[in-house]
């Protein structure tokens, strides 16, 4: 008889996320049982056929069932490498998916540091965030390759380093080499943030020794990034252009609306359902932190809920909404101009777009953000909706300048008496 795999869930509060099981059995020979490092929302779980609801929206949905057949077939296979079938038990189901989930603790210990680098991209689909659960995302395991490829072209101009050589001196050179190449000193810092995930997951396994990048100096460079938002005269204007003749560009215009008076990533738009909302106010977790939000839902959310009957429109890929976005906001003439400070080959630029040349996805969510705050929002307030964890992070995030921050503290002191007018 062929061995069986079957993943399950335990449901014991349907708002948790449960954790992923997997059962293993073959006849009376052995019925073995397992926690994954998987977790799911129970209602997105499909437990009678032991697979993600094909119905189901949220993020990373393909990719972790895609994670969960690759888990099934690397227990399959290791079962059939096993000669021994008497050793199969549940330390052996255990530490199968130990093996699958932390592939470096089997590593060996001679291998350089692009060898290693190589074995943890190759390894990489199997990786779950300790903080949600959810497997490493597509966008998270392209930057490993696309930093990787940016050392392997260092590599070529001056030579293949190895542990030892991550030093400050190889950091300088590095971050030199980047510049060179016309990145921006926030895609440089995000590349020196990768390859300290690379060391530090090598450290973390006694594959590398050399601890000189811990440096302060060995640091990710960044700097504040110019981003637009729409304040709400243009989302009013947006909101009721016409796109009657382009119905395919105005379900993208809906969901961006529902997005900026909601402040939801565009990941979780699909969790907004009617039967989910009660005395107008939205309860979810979010699929990026697992953070719940507690959301209130105004009049114009609810015009859109109710003009598609409840059912929101299917979420297409984010870098097909961008383009469908911007082809929408340019039609409906969101051009006010933009000034972008951009670092090329060092030097700081200022080029000028029009909001409808740089919108994306993630305009909607600060333009809730910065829409509250210049409404005089608490600050907690708005933060308790968008799931920062730090006022100076959410403060850092908001696109408002000191002229606003003056002028919202004249319209307190008005409100308050306060004010006292001097201009001659």
């Amino acid at each position: 008889m062929a061995a069986k795999i079957k993943f399950f869930t335990r449901i014991t509060n349907q708002n948790n996320e449960a954790n992923i099981r997997v059962r293993f059995s073959n006849g009376r020979q052995f019925d073995l049982t397992a926690v994954t490092n998987f977790q799911i929302n129970p209602e997105y779980w499909n437990n009678e056929k032991g697979i993600v609801r094909q119905r189901a929206e949220f993020e990373n949905k393909y990719e972790l069932q895609k994670s969960l057949n690759s888990l099934q077939s690397f227990i399959q296979s290791e079962y059939d490498n096993t000669p021994d079938k008497s050793k199969i038990n549940k330390d052996w189901l255990s530490e199968t998916i130990d093996k699958n989930f932390n592939p470096d603790k089997y590593l060996q210990d001679n291998l350089n540091l692009f060898g290693f680098i190589q074995h943890f991209i190759n390894n990489s689909s199997k990786r779950v965030n300790p903080d949600t659960g959810n497997p490493v995302c597509y966008k998270m395991r392209r930057e490993y390759e696309v930093t990787f490829n940016y050392l392997k072209e260092y590599a070529k101009e001056y030579s293949e380093p190895d542990f030892i050589d991550i030093d400050l001196e190889f950091y300088q050179q590095f971050v030199d080499f980047l510049r060179g190449k016309g990145l921006a000193v926030n895609t440089i810092g995000k590349k020196i943030q990768t390859l300290k995930i690379f060391l530090n997951t090598a450290t973390e396994q006694g594959i590398n020794q050399y601890m000189k990048y811990k440096s302060r100096k060995f640091k990710a460079l960044s700097e504040e990034s110019d981003s637009i938002y729409l304040t709400k005269k243009e989302l009013t204007q947006f909101y009721e252009f016409d796109f009657s003749n382009r119905p395919g560009l105005e379900r993208i215009r809906d969901l961006f609306i529902i997005a900026a008076w909601t402040g939801v990533r565009y990941s979780d738009i699909q969790q907004i359902r009617p039967e989910r909302i009660i005395d107008n106010i939205f309860t979810m977790k979010q699929q990026k932190t697992v953070k719940k939000s507690v959301i209130p839902i105004n009049r114009i959310v609810w015009n859109i809920i109710d003009k598609y009957n409840g059912e929101l429109p299917k979420p297409i890929s984010n870098q097909k909404f961008n383009e469908y976005l911007k082809e929408a906001a340019k039609i409906a003439k969101l051009n006010s101009i933009f000034v972008k400070t951009v670092s090329e080959h060092g030097m700081r630029i200022e080029k000028k777009y029009s909001k409808h040349e740089v919108i994306g996805s993630h305009t909607a969510r600060r333009s809730f953000c910065t829409n509250a705050f210049k409404d005089g929002i608490p600050t907690l307030h708005i933060m308790s909706i968008s799931g920062h964890r730090t006022e100076k992070a959410f403060l850092r995030y908001i696109k408002v300048d000191g002229e606003e921050h003056a002028k919202k503290v004249l319209k307190m002191w008005h409100k308050s008496g306060e004010f006292i007018n001097v201009a001659k």
